[in-house]
């Protein structure tokens, strides 16, 4: 579950525990509360042992990168 999912699937709990008033709340309100909210859960994934998906798409690349320059260099040698 990517963190997009994960914050939609948070607000949709709260939408639905807050029942009849969850359908109240103004679409703006909802996007209000997922700017604040996203840092923080983002933040609980990651203190969770978890990374975001796209964070884990640049190491990947960065330890591709680093990979190749090292059999490069160990060619040179």
């Amino acid at each position: 579950m990517n963190e997009n999912d994960l914050t939609k699937a948070i607000l949709n709990v709260l939408k639905k525990e807050l029942g009849s008033i969850g359908d109240a709340i103004p679409s703006d309100m909802l996007n209000g509360i997922k700017k604040k909210i996203t840092p923080e859960i983002h933040r609980l994934v990651e203190k969770s042992g978890y990374v975001a998906k796209s964070k884990y798409d640049s190491l990947e690349r960065l330890a591709q990168e680093l990979e190749k320059r090292i059999i490069e260099l160990e060619k040179k040698l």
